[in-house]
């Protein structure tokens, strides 16, 4: 009888949470028309022409691509012109400041695009199959809503696995930081990319820490290099790991009878790893050498770098470009966050084990603090949000989810009211940067606030048909 009630409560519980995936899974394909399919940045060009580029030219020469885009009045932001179709790289080429990955990683969808264009023209529809057309940039803007909406599954998938629950902070998150905005209105940016690159990086280097065996580590370097590839900075989280693998290493070592044979072990598995991301980041290696004539990005970047990180408080704090003004959701996750790395989390078999994780991702968003800091654009002015966070949202989702665990219920209902004026917050701030009602260079909280709070529910109803039926109507020129 005991058997058969735990095999019912199993059955009830994977009942439960398929049916509970299945429902996300369909409002999220219900909300694909949300998806806006077009490039309008820099940066959105500069990765979409490396996919273009190599699928049909073979090669790293970006001219014809930036051509298209600036002659179709796509590409006229200022200095777009002087940067990307005059100025010329150490090998003779045109800029290109984004890396590889997101090509990798949109490649399956472009070709569903060009299977697409294809077959329209088999059709008789005159769409070019030239991959400039609508099928292959609708292609890399829904690929980029997929890699986010997998990177909150993984997300909560982790939280589950290390603090339980994790359903309801992954959607928290989504709603109230800018991932939303790069999934729906920007993908073809690389924030949605880096969110599932940093998530299953994560969720890699967790299961493979049980053991650290030979065939984990290469796993763990291979993510690695593409998590790289896709975002350089994202690199700089692999120090959570490589502490975590030397702290092991160390323990395991003292207490080993042949201390010798033991660190040769821990050694090996170390350049297994290595190897490994060496291996699957050439990619990578030969478009900076091909492009820059160097094994890394152009001089213009490095030049713009203080690495003494000047700004890093600025990061956090700025009244007009702080992370924690912008997306306030996130100084409630960090809270979560330290608590884990304090004191573990609350009923977790090995809470010592669960403070080193926590530590090990404290750490990393100080990695990431870090390198913003000390770029000389760390306002991210003109962007939403302070993007460069958008990856790391495995481990707010965790931080929330920590929260949530530790407190008891009348807190909690007062963390549900701070969370959800937070979520509105977020989707206030996209909706007047969308509809151009604010400054997109930076914050002015009391005229953001009366926007978010008073403006934007008066015009909601107007705001919501225009981008459901007039969406073009957001990027017409304002008259003078």
């Amino acid at each position: 009888m005991e058997i058969t009630r735990r095999l019912r409560l199993l059955n009830d519980e994977l009942t439960s949470r398929v049916g509970v995936g299945l429902l996300l899974i369909l409002v999220f394909l219900l909300s694909l028309p949300a998806v806006t399919t077009r490039l309008y940045s820099a940066d959105e060009i500069e990765y979409f022409a490396f996919l273009r580029s190599l699928w049909f030219d073979q090669d790293l020469s970006f001219e014809n691509e930036y051509q298209y885009f600036y002659d179709r009045g796509i590409a006229h932001a200022y200095g777009f012109h002087e940067t990307f179709l005059e100025l010329r790289t150490e090998t003779g080429l045109r800029y290109n400041f984004g890396t590889i990955g997101c090509a990798i990683l949109w490649a399956p969808a472009y070709a569903v695009g060009h299977m697409v264009a294809l077959t329209m023209r088999w059709l008789g529809s005159e769409v070019l199959a030239d991959g400039f057309s609508q099928p292959y940039l609708s292609a890399v803007a829904y690929g980029s809503a997929v890699y986010a909406f997998l990177a909150v599954v993984i997300s909560v998938a982790v939280a589950r696995r290390l603090v339980g629950g994790g359903i309801t902070t992954g959607l928290l998150t989504w709603l109230g930081t800018p991932l939303l905005f790069y999934t729906y209105i920007a993908p073809g940016m690389s924030h949605a990319c880096s969110a599932f690159m940093v998530a299953v990086f994560v969720l890699v280097w967790l299961r493979v820490r049980r053991a650290w065996s030979l065939q984990g580590l290469a796993v763990l370097g291979a993510v690695t290099a593409l998590m790289a590839m896709v975002r350089e900075q994202d690199l700089l989280l692999v120090i959570g790991p490589i502490a975590d693998f030397i702290w092991t290493a160390i323990t395991r070592i003292r207490i080993s009878s042949d201390r010798m044979r033991s660190a040769q072990q821990w050694f090996t598995a170390s350049i297994v790893g290595s190897f490994v991301f060496a291996i699957v980041y050439i990619p990578q290696v030969i478009s900076y050498i091909v492009l820059n004539g160097r094994l890394g990005p152009p001089n213009v970047i490095t030049g713009k770098m203080n690495w003494l990180a000047p700004h890093a408080l600025q990061v956090l704090f700025s009244l007009e470009h702080g992370l924690f003004l912008w997306t306030p959701l996130l100084f409630v996750a960090s809270g979560g966050l330290l608590w884990l790395a304090w004191s573990g989390c609350g009923g977790s078999a090995d809470r010592a084990d669960m403070r080193r994780i926590g530590l090990l991702l404290c750490l990393m968003v100080l990695t990431q603090v870090y390198v913003t800091g000390s770029v000389e654009s760390w306002t991210s002015a003109g962007a939403f949000g302070q993007r460069r966070f958008v990856g790391l949202t495995v481990v707010w989702v965790l931080g929330l989810a920590t929260l949530f665990k530790v407190t008891r219920a009348g807190t909690r209902r007062l963390l549900w009211g701070v969370c959800a004026l937070s979520v509105w917050w977020n989707l206030g701030l996209i909706a007047q940067f969308g509809a151009g009602i604010m400054d997109r260079q930076r914050l002015e909280v009391a005229r953001n606030a009366h926007g978010t709070f008073i403006e934007v529910p008066r015009r909601l109803p107007e705001l919501a048909y225009r981008y459901a039926f007039d969406r073009q109507s957001f990027y017409a020129p304002k008259t003078p």
